[in-house]
């Protein structure tokens, strides 16, 4: 057997990922330990974001005896507890302090995507916004329409249909005596009232 076969030119060994963690890693902090803290562990309470460098064993060590809440009492780990369900976030009973708000520097003035909040349309007050309901501009066929009953842009679904009852009455082909003019007449109320009853105003 020669002493460099070639079927032995192609292996490698596979190197540790870990190993290059853990020679950059700090010394694990727990008293007499000697190997690399390649694991964080939270300070405590009140000291977020600050954190121990252990190794695996001693990081498990410290998790088992680790407690958020020690030295504080049953009531401020209940009101602790009770805040956490909301995101420690400020909030009201229903109907009670309507007039508060949950920030204090609410921005009226808005800006991008979020404009549309001072932009909503509320015609019938559902969400309680001041003001009266703002009036529906009619469209020009609709004006037309409505100029052809003889009504103004402010008239409502029952004005609409009082006047149309009205003028069909007047011009109606066995009321009107043969007038050919009225038969004219009579084809636009009908034609107007089509457009409006389309348009959804009345």
């Amino acid at each position: 057997m020669k002493p460099y076969p070639k079927y032995f030119d192609k292996i490698r060994v596979r190197p540790d990922p870990e190993a290059e963690v853990k020679s950059r890693a700090p010394a694990c902090q727990w008293d007499g330990c000697k190997q690399p803290g390649t694991h964080k562990a939270p300070v405590g309470r009140m000291k977020e974001g600050e954190y121990f460098q252990f190794c695996f064993d001693h990081v498990r060590e410290y998790n088992k005896g680790f407690n958020y809440f020690s030295g504080l009492a049953d009531g401020e780990i209940a009101r602790f507890q009770k805040e956490a369900m909301t995101g420690h976030r400020p909030t009201w009973t229903m109907g009670s302090n309507s007039a508060a708000r949950s920030a204090p520097d609410f921005a009226q003035q808005r800006s991008g995507r979020a404009g549309y909040h001072n932009r909503m349309r509320d015609p019938h007050n559902m969400f309680g916004t001041a003001g009266a309901p703002r009036q529906r501009k009619a469209k020009p066929l609709e004006a037309k329409a409505l100029e052809t009953l003889g009504l103004d842009s402010k008239a409502t679904g029952a004005d609409i249909k009082a006047r149309y009852k009205e003028l069909v009455k007047r011009h109606h082909p066995d009321a009107n005596g043969g007038d050919r003019g009225s038969e004219d007449r009579f084809r636009d109320v009908l034609q107007a009232y089509r457009v409006l009853k389309q348009a959804g105003l009345c």
